[in-house]
């Protein structure tokens, strides 16, 4: 059970939440929702023990499974593989370990309290089903779309996206009574999708999860926790029934509020006409005054109104008629080749996407192309006046203990009024210029690094999953802003609506390295990508 009372979340000098206070019980499967920037990842972050409340208090009844946005911020040893990680979700690694020492001191010396210690050993394994464990790890791994042979491999050579897979599976299998998870379908692929909306219909623990994916808060919760202008409003049912119910709370929030003003008015209005008058109606002005000050203090306001937003990129520079050359590209890590002998070239005002299951080298080649990683072999040659901007999946760009304003310093050689107008159009308000990049929320970090790149002012963009952690309204922003630019693009994304709008003119199939023209029948395999 997760239990919280009074609960206050400060974030970069704002209160996110005031007195927030909710229970989610064992069968209870909670929405956490909000526009990006409300304070959700702030608010699951100290729900799970990461930072310290303002105020308030947390506690969580039973064990914890915390999936965050970030796999990267859990720190974990690289070597390790992917089944050894997720076995590490019961220490099942650890007691495994113990036993093999155990086993080695009981051949050098099998005295009676070697072979007592190796025996309790062998006991707490088996109490926690070690045996059947590996087999159950597979399970999930495959369950949520990690390749068999992927298993095997250690942490550090994995994707972001399988990344994000094993330490899904690692909370999974960990069997905790509460579980916290945000935004647990990112990278995911459709079969791994439903598999995971499977699972957690019939998860019989306290469930609390961000997400904006409409069809898991449609088909996973039964409550809706309202997150906005530090407030939280609790709805029962599914999303849809959320929606209609938060639709007519907020009409009769604004026909109350009108009723308020006017009365407020009519009353300021009929003060204002004695004041002037006898000293009787003199007195009586000012008994309407204080009245009016009490109505104020007490007037609710109308519902916040949704905010939109409005992207308009500026026109790329002009470059020449060939912007990129990828000449026999390959990309090992400590084993075989991600990708071997990658060929393409990208014309003017084109875009490519790249298609593969996850795995397939899609980040890593983008990142081969934007020259954060190096390749074992092959050549990447930009054309006349091109200037490439790479969106990273992982944020690898924002840079905790920097400030939003830096970031965009650092991108571009303009006026801090202009930047700030970069930042204003994508949704980022001024008085958070200064906050500390790492505090932001998925959604926010997205914004920014897709500011970096407008104020770059570059012909040639680089973008792995530029939807993900974004809302409705903003991905559909920016997905019209992207489709209207007239620069290059290679476009990594699962993400089927935002690929349709963008309209690719040819498809690099990962991990051949396979040139297609693009075509409708391709777009089923954007989900398994």
């Amino acid at each position: 059970m997760l239990s919280v009372r009074n609960l206050t979340v400060e974030v970069g000098g704002r209160n996110t939440l005031e007195n927030g206070t909710f229970t989610v019980r064992a069968g209870d499967k909670a929405g956490l929702v909000g526009r990006n920037g409300a304070g959700k990842t702030s608010m699951l972050r100290i729900l799970a023990g990461e930072r310290p409340p303002k105020a308030g208090s947390v506690e969580v009844v039973g064990g914890l499974g915390y999936l965050t946005q970030d796999p990267k911020s859990v720190a974990v040893d690289d070597a390790l593989s992917a089944l050894e990680r997720v076995l590490s979700g019961r220490e099942l690694d650890i007691i495994a370990a113990r036993i093999e020492k155990l086993r080695v001191d009981v051949e050098s010396d099998p005295s009676e309290h070697n072979l007592g210690r190796y025996g309790n050993a062998i006991e707490d394994f088996e109490r926690r089903d070690g045996y059947a464990a590996e087999a159950e790890c597979r399970r999930l791994l495959a369950g949520l779309g990690l390749r068999p042979d992927r298993a095997e491999l250690s942490l550090r050579v994995l994707s972001g996206g399988e990344r994000r897979r094993v330490e899904l599976a690692r909370i999974l299998f960990g069997g905790a009574d509460v579980l916290m998870l945000d935004e647990p379908t990112n990278h995911l692929d459709a079969d791994a999708k439903t598999w995971l909306l499977q699972y957690l219909r019939s998860y019989r623990g306290a469930l609390l999860v961000i997400s904006h994916d409409l069809e898991l808060l449609d088909e996973s919760i039964n409550r809706v926790l309202h997150l906005d202008e530090g407030t939280i409003v609790e709805y029962r049912g599914t999303y849809t029934q959320y929606l209609r119910q938060r639709a007519a709370d907020e009409t009769r929030q604004a026909s109350v509020a009108q009723r308020q003003q006017t009365e407020i008015q009519r009353i300021s209005t009929l003060a204002d006409k004695m004041r002037g008058q006898t000293a009787k109606r003199a007195r009586v002005a000012k008994t309407l005054d204080k009245r009016v000050e009490r109505m104020e203090s007490a007037a609710i306001t109308g519902p916040t109104k949704q905010r939109t937003m409005r992207v308009q990129l500026p026109d790329p520079p002009h470059a020449g008629r060939t912007v990129l050359e990828v000449k026999e590209l390959t990309k090992s890590f400590d084993g075989p080749a991600v990708f071997d002998n990658v060929n393409f070239a990208l014309e003017r005002g084109e875009r490519l996407l790249v298609l593969g299951l996850n795995g397939a080298g899609k980040t890593t080649l983008l990142r081969c192309i934007a020259g954060t990683l190096s390749a074992e072999r092959g050549t990447v040659e930009f054309g006349l006046n091109v200037s490439a901007g790479y969106f990273a999946q992982e944020h690898e760009t924002i840079i905790a203990g920097k400030r939003v304003i830096d970031h965009m310093t650092d991108a571009a050689s303009l006026t801090d009024t202009t930047l700030r107008g970069v930042l204003g159009m994508l949704g980022i308000s001024g008085d958070m210029a200064h906050q500390d990049a790492g505090t932001l929320s998925g959604g926010e970090k997205t914004k920014v690094a897709l500011g970096m790149l407008v104020a770059g002012a570059h012909n040639l963009l680089l973008l792995d999953e530029p939807t993900n952690n974004l809302d409705p309204p903003s991905r559909a922003a920016i997905g019209d802003a992207l489709a209207g630019w007239k620069g290059s693009m290679i476009i990594v994304s699962h993400d089927p609506q935002f690929v349709a709008g963008l309209e690719p003119q040819r498809v690099l199939i990962m991990p051949d390295g396979t040139l297609d023209h693009w075509s409708d029948d391709l777009a089923d395999l954007i989900e398994l990508a």
